[in-house]
C-alpha cells in the first residue's frame, strides 16, 4: 500500500491516512500484529523513522501530521493545544443535519471513567433524500457535514454525531446499522464516512502559513455520483 504524502520539509511530513489503518501498534499487540501500521508503511516507503504529532482514529481517513525528529514533535502539538490548528473534516451522516450546530458536551476521555470537555462546530453542505428503504422508512435521507473538533478527545466527532441522531455513516460502534448496511448492500461501501479533509496553521519553524487537504477516498465519489453531489 502506498501511502500518498501531501506536504513536507525539513521538520514534517504531511501523510493522508487510508481507512482501517493504525497511526501505529499499540506495544502489547505488536507482536501479534499482522497489518502493517501508518508508521511502518511510510518508513518502508521514505526510508526514515517518523514520529506521529497527533492521532487519527483507526478507522478514519485523511490528513495525519508527523514528525521528522522526535524534538520537533513539541512545537507542533503546542498548536494543537493552543487551538492554533484549524482542524476539518467531512462527514456523511444519516438525516437530514441542521444547517450550523455548536455540540458541546463533555465525552469519556481514553480514562474511560472521566469525562471531558468536548466542542464540535457542524455546518451542512448537501442533503439528500433516497428512494431506498431503510426501516421504518420508505426513503433514506443523508447529508454531507464539515465538522470542526475544537477539543481533540477520543472518538469525539462520532459520539457527537451520534448525540445529536446523525450519527456517520459506516460507525460501527455510535452509528445506525440499518443504514450501514443500506451503503454495503446498495453502493458496497462499509468504511467510516468520515475524513480529515483539511489542517491550516501557521508553520512554528518556518512561520509559512499552511493549508494542506487530503483528497476524499473512492468511496466518497461512488457515494457522489449516486446521491447527485
Amino acid at each position: 500500500m502506498n501511502v500518498s504524502i501531501l506536504y513536507e520539509d525539513d521538520y514534517i511530513v504531511c501523510a493522508s491516512k487510508p481507512n482501517n489503518v493504525v497511526v501505529h501498534h499499540a506495544h502489547h499487540s505488536r507482536n501479534v500484529a499482522d497489518e502493517a501500521s501508518l508508521l511502518q508503511l511510510l518508513q518502508e516507503q521514505c526510508g526514515e523513522k517518523m514520529y506521529p504529532i497527533h492521532r487519527l482514529d483507526r478507522k478514519t481517513s485523511g490528513i495525519l501530521l508527523l514528525a521528522k525528529k522526535s524534538e520537533y514533535v513539541a512545537k507542533f502539538q503546542e498548536l494543537f493545544m493552543n487551538n492554533q490548528i484549524q482542524k476539518t473534516y467531512y462527514g456523511i451522516v444519516r438525516g437530514h443535519a441542521p444547517e450550523t450546530k455548536i455540540i458541546d458536551s463533555p465525552v469519556k476521555g481514553r480514562d474511560a471513567n472521566v469525562h471531558k470537555e468536548a466542542e464540535t462546530h457542524l455546518e451542512m453542505l448537501k442533503t439528500v433524500t433516497v428512494d431506498i428503504p431503510v426501516k421504518p422508512y420508505d426513503t433514506s435521507r443523508y447529508s454531507l457535514v464539515k465538522l470542526m473538533p475544537k477539543t481533540g478527545r477520543l472518538h469525539q466527532l462520532r459520539i457527537h454525531m451520534n448525540k445529536i441522531s446523525h450519527p456517520l455513516i459506516g460507525d460501527p460502534k455510535y452509528g445506525d446499522k440499518n443504514h450501514n448496511m443500506m451503503f454495503l448492500e446498495n453502493f458496497n461501501c462499509e468504511n467510516l464516512f468520515l475524513h480529515a479533509r483539511s489542517l491550516e496553521f501557521i508553520h512554528p519553524y518556518s512561520n509559512e502559513k499552511l493549508e494542506i487537504i487530503a483528497e476524499l477516498p473512492e468511496d466518497w465519489n461512488t457515494v457522489f455520483e449516486r446521491f447527485g453531489w
